[in-house]
């Protein structure tokens, strides 16, 4: 018998030629606008056609799966599903029950719990277990986004990339933490994704040692309700009008390379901060470092940890 961890990320289409279709996924089955595909793909193509999401998540499978086997004696077998596109998790999970597979551990890659976000991805587990008749035992992580290997991480990435502006500028960035808006009616639910983003941010910072930051909102959604802000672009004019000019940006939200980095951060928001005479720089992303996949090493082994203190 083997345990099984089942990696779990967002989803992103081969090729703009799936993206009305992925679309319709996200939006349950619902049909968008030719004009919003047509703006989506336009996107894709602006990064090269698609994204190294799935790349870079088969990456940090396989060296989580060489971690967590050389840590102890117990087998692990780490499996990735998608929430919105191939390989899905509804179709992952037949597959680590046939693989033997009687214990798991569910783990996003992202960092922080909202009902919407991270609340879709049980929602696509709770409805692969239903259909089962011997299901396996799946411990489902909620959120990580105040692990200490994620923050030293994260720190270490503002560090570096402060480096790269000389002295006399380095004192003037502004860093601009960032994570994707959700609709404003998360508030309503004392849902705890706000909350914990800025936890994240407030950890990075000290461990970091920088005071001048803010937290603005990325990639909302079109959907006719209002979304969380300030938008970062909208965001970087307040900062310009303050007087600024060096923007260090921080998408804290997100763990991987994909669309909301390489075209809301990396085209859009560089952009936007060109054309206000500002100098935009990004982090790196963890991706698949080693650095970041020991950090989720530790997180799903405290995870199997807890389980068998509780059992």
């Amino acid at each position: 018998m083997s345990r099984g961890v089942l990696l779990m990320a967002y989803g992103t289409p081969e090729s703009p030629d799936h993206v009305e279709a992925y679309f319709t996924h996200i939006r349950g089955g619902r049909a968008p606008s030719d004009e919003a595909v047509h703006r989506l793909q336009r996107r894709y193509q602006l990064v090269g056609g698609r994204t190294p999401l799935l790349d870079i998540t088969n990456g940090v499978r396989d060296a989580l799966e060489r971690e967590l086997n050389a840590r102890g004696s117990a087998r692990h077998r780490v499996y990735v599903g998608m929430k919105h596109w191939h390989p899905f998790i509804g179709d992952v999970v037949p597959h680590m029950v046939a693989d033997g597979v009687t214990e798991a551990v569910a783990l996003a890659l992202a960092p922080h719990y909202s009902r919407i976000s991270i609340g879709g991805y049980r929602q696509a587990l709770d409805a692969a277990l239903a259909g089962m008749a011997h299901p396996p035992s799946i411990r489902f992580i909620n959120s990580w986004h105040v692990h200490d290997g994620f923050i030293d991480l994260i720190a270490e990435r503002v560090i570096e990339a402060l480096g790269h502006w000389a002295m006399s500028p380095r004192a003037q960035v502004v860093t601009v933490f960032s994570a994707h808006s959700l609709p404003e009616r998360i508030r309503e639910w004392d849902d705890p994704y706000e909350q914990q983003l800025l936890e994240s941010c407030k950890a990075v910072a000290e461990r970091a040692g920088i005071t001048n930051w803010h937290f603005a909102w990325q990639s909302a959604g079109e959907t006719g309700e209002k979304w969380l802000g300030p938008d970062i672009c909208d965001a970087l004019e307040t900062i310009h009008d303050a007087g600024s000019r060096y923007v260090l940006s921080v998408p804290i939200g997100f763990v991987s390379d994909h669309l909301e980095i390489l075209y809301d951060i990396d085209y859009e928001a560089k952009r936007k901060a060109a054309s206000l005479g500002m100098t935009l720089r990004r982090t790196r992303m963890p991706n698949a470092d080693p650095a970041f996949v020991n950090v989720l090493a530790s997180v799903v082994t405290g995870a199997t940890s807890a389980a068998a203190l509780a059992s």
